[in-house]
């Protein structure tokens, strides 16, 4: 059975387009959740993290951790700015 239920190689029953739809907002969003922790890895590294090291200090761990909260909540108010405007 493929991901959309129906048993490959029978051709009698084709994915529905809720089915199609419902696994491309997944993707989607699985995308989207890995491309945010990249960002927010590369920009909060960059910026909190002066000497690696096998441990991390407390300035660096409340460093990432505001960094973290001020990206989340950039992308929070751009999300519904946009949101806003395509409603209008």
């Amino acid at each position: 059975m493929d991901s959309f239920g129906s048993s490959p190689g029978s051709g009698s029953s084709q994915p529905s387009t809720d089915a199609i739809m419902s696994q491309l907002q997944n993707q989607l969003a699985q995308a989207y959740a890995e491309e945010l922790v990249e960002t927010l890895r590369g920009k909060c590294f960059e910026k909190c993290i002066t000497k690696p090291g096998s441990s991390l200090s407390g300035s660096e761990s409340s460093c990432i951790s505001r960094c973290v909260d001020r990206y989340l909540e950039a992308t929070g108010i751009v999300a519904k700015a946009l949101t806003n405007y395509t409603m209008r």
